[in-house]
C-alpha cells in the first residue's frame, strides 16, 4: 500500500480544456519545478505537516502563475482537486499539492486536467488553480512538491538556492538512488 492509497479520492472538479504543455529540462532523478516562482525549502512551508517531511522531503515555491505542470512523466495514482498524486517512470512518488489548507476548499477554485490511471509528460498541465479564490478564502498558494517514497533514496536536494526564482518545468530537486 503506497502514501496515496492512503488519502481519500474525490473527483477532479469538471476539466475544461487544458493549456498546453511546456518543455521541461528534466534528467533521470529530478523532478521539475511544477509552476514558475520563488522556490523555498520543505522546511519553510507554512504547514507542519509538510515543514517536518512527515509526506515526504522535497521543496515548495510560491507561484507567481495559476497553471500547475507536471514535474515528472508517469502515471497519475491520485487526483484530489488540489493536488495530484504521481507515480514517476523512475519510481518515485511525487505529490504535487497546492496551497496550505486548501483541502477545505473542496476542489472549489481548482480546475484538473488528469484523471487517476493517465500517463503524464513532465511539463504537461495538471491543475489550473484560482489565486484570487484562494487568497479570498483565508488560504496561500504555496504548491509543494514532495517525494513520499523518500526513504528509498540516500539524498534529496535542492538544485537552485532557497529564495532563489524558478521557471516552471527547470529541474529543482535531485535525487539520489540509496
Amino acid at each position: 500500500m503506497g502514501l496515496f492509497d492512503k488519502f481519500k479520492r474525490k473527483p477532479m472538479p469538471e476539466s475544461q480544456s487544458a493549456p498546453e504543455p511546456i518543455e521541461t529540462r528534466r534528467e533521470a532523478d529530478e523532478l521539475c519545478a511544477p509552476v514558475s516562482g520563488k522556490l523555498i525549502e520543505m522546511v519553510q512551508v507554512p504547514d507542519p505537516v509538510f515543514s517536518s517531511e512527515m509526506l515526504g522531503k522535497g521543496c515548495a515555491i510560491w507561484p507567481e502563475g495559476d497553471i500547475v505542470y507536471a514535474p515528472v512523466p508517469g502515471t497519475v495514482t491520485v487526483t484530489m482537486g488540489h493536488a495530484v498524486g504521481i507515480m514517476s517512470d523512475d519510481g518515485v512518488e511525487v505529490l504535487v499539492h497546492v496551497g496550505i489548507d486548501t483541502v477545505n476548499l473542496q476542489g472549489r477554485g481548482f480546475t484538473g486536467y488528469v484523471s487517476q490511471g493517465e500517463r503524464v509528460a513532465a511539463g504537461q498541465p495538471i491543475i489550473k488553480m484560482d489565486r484570487t479564490a484562494i487568497a479570498s478564502a483565508g488560504y496561500r498558494d504555496c504548491v509543494v512538491l514532495a517525494v513520499s517514497n523518500s526513504a528509498e533514496f540516500g539524498a534529496i536536494e535542492l538544485t537552485s538556492e532557497s529564495g532563489s526564482a524558478v521557471e516552471a518545468g527547470a529541474p529543482v530537486v535531485k535525487l539520489s538512488r540509496a
